[in-house]
């Protein structure tokens, strides 16, 4: 796929393409580390990255001239409930900007250009995960992006040395990213999408950022009840559809049933 030149909400030029060469990705390897503040047990190393490039995964670049700013990660799979061919499908195993680039919008035209490079090539369905206590993670991948979510795993990566974890089990939501879908367009477009009927709602407080450093067994406490109200929800057959922050910044997940079901569903 071509580079795509974009420019950030500061008015600043980067392009997107995707990463070539080992130097390029050596600076991957090192943004991941400086964002999560992995050590050597969790970080992902570049034969990872090569990996990913050659069996159709992407490697996607944000360039500020020669500089890396930003980069997508994502591998590929096949997937599909007994009796049915497998479907291809893209795991977007990261993302990472620099602080100079956060909130800039550079994360969100990153996904954009993963789902147009897996568009072109018949690729229709994205997932991947992230901590359902990390408010703008939840309002970039459900509000601005369109995901939908119906599954939760306790601890999905086991022990993790993400400075960003605060010492929290690795909970994760399962984004489902149905590129092509009309939810999804309308979403991207900037157009009203469907209203659902909103059955439960699940608050995460902004402050939990703060007791992930300095109070953890507050973090904690949300985090289990939250988990609970998670895994309930979804054990009936509700998918969260929607995600809200009002002025004081405390997020909440919306839940509906999906209807009509989401086309492609497996």
């Amino acid at each position: 796929m071509s580079p795509e030149t974009v420019v950030t909400k500061a008015g600043t030029e980067v392009v997107l393409r995707s990463c070539a060469g080992f130097e390029e990705l050596d600076a991957c390897v090192r943004l991941q580390v400086e964002t999560w503040g992995y050590d050597e047990t969790d970080v992902i190393p570049r034969r990872l990255f090569t990996v990913a490039q050659r069996i159709g995964g992407q490697v996607i670049g944000a360039f500020e001239g020669q500089r890396l700013v930003g980069f997508a990660m994502s591998l590929p799979g096949a997937k599909g409930r007994e009796g049915r061919a497998p479907v291809p499908y893209l795991h977007s195993h990261m993302l990472a900007v620099t602080p100079q680039y956060r909130n800039t919008g550079i994360g969100r035209k990153l996904k954009l250009y993963q789902r147009n490079e897996a568009l072109s090539r018949g690729i229709t369905l994205m997932e991947w995960t992230f901590d359902p206590l990390e408010i703008k993670n939840a309002f970039l991948n459900i509000h601005r992006l369109g995901v939908v979510l119906r599954s939760y795993t306790q601890n999905f990566y086991g022990v993790s040395s993400s400075r960003l974890q605060g010492g929290l089990p690795t909970d994760r939501l399962h984004a489902e990213w149905w590129m092509d879908s009309d939810r999804v367009k309308a979403i991207l477009g900037g157009f009203p999408n469907a209203p659902l009927e909103i059955l439960e709602t699940i608050m995460v407080p902004k402050a939990v950022s703060e007791w992930k450093a300095t109070g953890v067994s507050r973090a904690m406490a949300v985090q289990a009840e939250n988990r609970d109200r998670f895994l309930h929800a979804f054990s009936r057959g509700l998918a969260v559809v929607g995600f809200q922050v009002d002025d004081e910044g405390n997020g909440t997940y919306e839940l509906a049933r999906l209807q009509p079901p989401q086309p492609g569903v497996l």
